[in-house]
C-alpha cells in the first residue's frame, strides 16, 4: 500500500514529482535521483518505486540495483550513489533534530520528544526534508499541520 501525504497530493496521482516514500527509499538504499530522470520514467515505472519495499537488506540490496539499472536504461548515465547514512534522523525517535525543532519555532510550533516519537519513521523523515536549508520549504507547516503538531 502506497502512503502519500496530504501535502503531496497535488502531484501524486500522476506522479510527476517523487513522493516522500520513494525519497526515503533513496536515502535509504543510497542512490541520487534527478526529477528529469524520474521524468523519464513511465508512470508503470515511477508506481513500482513507490511500491517495492526497501526496508530489509536484501530488499534495500534489490531496489538499489533496480534504480540504478532503470536510471541507466533511461538516461544512458550510471546513477550517482550516496553515503547512506548508518543511523539516520529519521529512525530515532529520541532526539528531535535541531534543524525540525528551529524550523518549527519559525511558524511558533514548539515540537516535543513526545510528539517527535509519536509520529511514523516516514513522517520524520519528511519534516526532515521539508526543513533542509535551500528547500522549497511551503509544505513544511502544511506537514506539521497534517501531523497534528500545531
Amino acid at each position: 500500500m502506497a502512503d502519500f501525504f496530504e501535502f503531496e497530493a497535488d502531484f501524486v496521482d500522476s506522479l510527476r514529482c517523487i513522493p516522500m516514500q520513494v525519497r526515503c527509499k533513496l536515502d535509504t538504499c543510497g542512490i541520487k535521483l534527478k526529477l528529469s530522470d524520474w521524468n523519464q520514467m513511465t508512470t508503470a515505472e515511477r508506481q513500482a518505486l513507490v511500491e517495492l519495499p526497501c526496508t530489509t537488506e536484501t530488499e534495500i540490496q534489490s531496489y538499489r540495483e533496480h534504480i540504478q539499472q532503470l536510471i541507466l536504461q533511461r538516461t544512458g548515465i550510471s546513477a550517482t550513489q550516496l553515503p547512506i547514512e548508518p543511523h539516520p534522523a529519521w529512525l530515532d525517535s529520541a532526539t528531535v533534530p535541531t534543524s525540525i525543532q528551529e524550523k518549527a519555532q519559525e511558524i511558533g510550533v514548539t515540537l516535543k520528544q513526545q510528539h517527535w516519537a509519536a509520529l511514523t519513521p516516514l513522517q520524520r523523515f519528511a519534516l526532515i526534508k521539508l526543513s533542509h536549508p535551500g528547500h522549497e520549504n511551503k509544505n513544511f507547516p502544511k506537514a506539521i499541520a497534517e501531523f497534528h503538531l500545531l
